[in-house]
């Protein structure tokens, strides 16, 4: 299941490989496909990569350009050294984004093994776990599920933290279907309320379904997850985040009453469910394969097991509770210590969890994946577009301590010269390279998007040369409109006139270029990974300079879970024990 882990040295080799070649190419990563036609994209390109690209078929610049594993290139053209060695070392230097165990999957098959018989419903998942939760998300949470289980077994430790918990899928799998004491934060209230009414439904199920077979074993009472809805600020100091939790001991825990179809109300004493049929629906996850390197990292180190302090913890904003700021009243010693995860943490949140992660002597280990790479801070773009806003003004524990941006995170990469990440070379490593080869090789007609949106911005520019990358957001079903509709709702979304007069012959010379936008496009997007690569390498140096091991793991099916990346890590155990 892992990855060999890399030597410090290795690590840093790599870093400077990656930066040494993402600089060479910042004109691609940094470009904007909307600016095919009014800043001649196509011209920037070498002279001798034209003529061999612009004739590519769609299947071919999905085998030629972009398939890392298609060992059966046929070239319908010489095609020049640099252009060979660009995608060789593309390819090269990302990290591999399939693991061994998913190259095992069905010829042809996009989703999983587990969804081969029931395209919604994961055959590994237990039914409880599937209401309300999307294949994606069924997929993630059983995989990532079982990786948290495994460092808690490593570290014996029970206690869970999940930040940007959402919908509570995910915690409910740790909580209900492993048994671990899960707290989740969840900046958006309404998120909250939308996951303790699921974990209530979940109960009920559970209730009716002892029941019917007789079942008298209940549910740990740590088995109930907390739901408190609080930002984790990320400039804000590990002492800060410990009091956050800490605070939340005085909001009430849980789901009190399981709500379902029914909408019955159970006995204290039967709202939690049975432990025997929880076990029972979630047995068909494949603990087997969980097993890997990381259980060697620490079989060494034999602990003598703490006694971890009897009560529950989950989040609040500080402001929940007062007894929770007063610092006479929040004592930060003997708090129980936990796993910190993050599924798809967005930008700076998954940074912000690592740091914690790195400083905070009671987290023990740490699985967090990434996305949303465009909305890290950098110290060229500290407020880049969609940064999250604090809900309110931090109070004095809350006071930002930090200067850290997300990227970069290591001093050694910090150092190296070329190492800046511009917003859309960043925005680009968000995109699914597996999803663009299917749709080349399919010829879908959803390849002339960007063409159509290209066009349009050379009449916007037209009229309004001070209007530059407008945002138009998606209009539905655009790759089925002809040009000219097409044009006509976009010009309207940027307050232009919708009958605007467009150039039929112009229009139509631009569509023929629709080869050479595609073309263009796959180029940038063999950056995608590269651009991700070297964010997360970053992070694994972070780490590696703090003291700490860690493996990146291609935890979900890439074809499924573009951001499919789990960066694991545990700490060293004298580092968490504590006397």
């Amino acid at each position: 299941m892992f990855t060999p882990s890399f030597t410090a040295e290795q690590q840093r080799e790599l870093a400077k490989k990656l930066t040494t070649f993402l600089s060479q190419y910042s004109h691609l990563s940094d470009s904007y496909i909307i600016e095919f036609f009014t800043e001649d994209l196509w011209h920037t390109l070498p002279s001798s990569w034209q003529p061999v690209l612009q004739d590519l078929s769609y299947p071919q610049i999905a085998d030629l350009l972009l398939d890392a594993t298609n060992e059966d290139r046929r070239y319908p053209s010489v095609w020049p050294l640099s252009l060979l060695a660009f995608r060789a070392t593309a390819h090269a230097l990302a990290f591999p984004r399939e693991s061994r165990s998913e190259g095992q999957r069905v010829l042809g098959s996009v989703k999983p093994e587990e969804f081969l018989e029931n395209r919604s419903q994961s055959s590994l998942l237990g039914h409880i776990f599937r209401k309300h939760v999307k294949p994606k998300k069924q997929h993630e949470i059983r995989k990532l599920g079982m990786l948290v289980k495994q460092l808690c077994d490593q570290t014996d430790c029970n206690r869970v933290v999940d930040v940007g918990s959402g919908q509570g899928h995910l915690t409910r799998f740790l909580s209900f279907g492993l048994g671990l004491s899960v707290t989740a934060i969840e900046a958006d209230q309404t998120l909250v309320t939308m996951a303790s009414k699921f974990d209530g439904q979940l109960l009920w199920a559970l209730e009716k379904e002892k029941q019917k077979k007789n079942l008298s074993t209940q549910v740990p009472a740590h088995s109930s997850p907390h739901h408190v809805a609080g930002w984790v600020n990320p400039k804000a100091s590990w002492e800060s985040f410990i009091r956050q939790l800490k605070a939340a001991d005085c909001v009430s825990e849980g789901p009190q009453t399981p709500s379902g179809p029914s909408k019955k109300k159970l006995r204290g004493s039967e709202q939690q469910g049975s432990f025997h049929v929880i076990q029972t629906s979630y047995a068909h996850s494949d603990a087997k394969s969980q097993e890997s390197e990381l259980s060697k990292q620490q079989k060494s180190n034999k602990k003598s097991e703490e006694e971890l302090a009897d009560e529950n913890c989950c989040s609040c904003t500080e402001s929940v509770c007062q007894e929770g700021v007063n610092s006479e009243v929040v004592r930060l010693q003997g708090y129980p210590d936990f796993v910190l995860t993050g599924l798809h943490a967005c930008g700076d949140l998954s940074a912000t969890l690592l740091r914690h992660f790195v400083n905070c002597p009671y987290v023990r280990g740490i699985t967090s994946v990434a996305c949303c790479y465009m909305k890290i801070t950098t110290k060229e773009n500290p407020t880049p577009p969609g940064l999250v806003i604090p809900p309110a003004p931090p109070t004095s524990s809350q006071e930002s301590v930090c200067s850290e941006f997300g990227y970069p995170m290591s001093s050694w990469v910090w150092g190296l010269p070329g190492h800046q990440l511009s917003y859309k070379a960043r925005e680009g490593a968000c995109h699914a390279v597996e999803d663009y080869v299917r749709r080349l090789r399919e010829g879908s007609e959803l390849l002339r998007t960007h063409c159509y949106r290209a066009m349009l911005e050379t009449f916007i520019r037209d009229t309004r040369p001070d209007l530059r990358r407008a945002g138009i957001q998606t209009i539905k079903k655009s790759h089925l409109l002809p040009f000219k509709e097409y044009a006509r709702l976009g010009l309207a979304r940027v307050s232009l006139p919708p009958e605007l007069p467009l150039d039929p012959v112009r229009v139509e010379t631009m569509l023929k270029e629709q080869g050479r936008v595609v073309v263009y496009f796959s180029l940038t997007l063999l950056l995608a990974p590269v651009v991700e690569t070297m964010v997360l390498l970053d992070r694994m140096i972070y780490l590696q300079e703090n003291g700490v091991d860690s493996q990146l793991v291609p935890l979900f099916n890439p074809n499924f879970s573009p951001r499919n990346f789990v960066l694991v890590a545990l700490k060293p155990y004298q580092r968490w024990r504590r006397s």
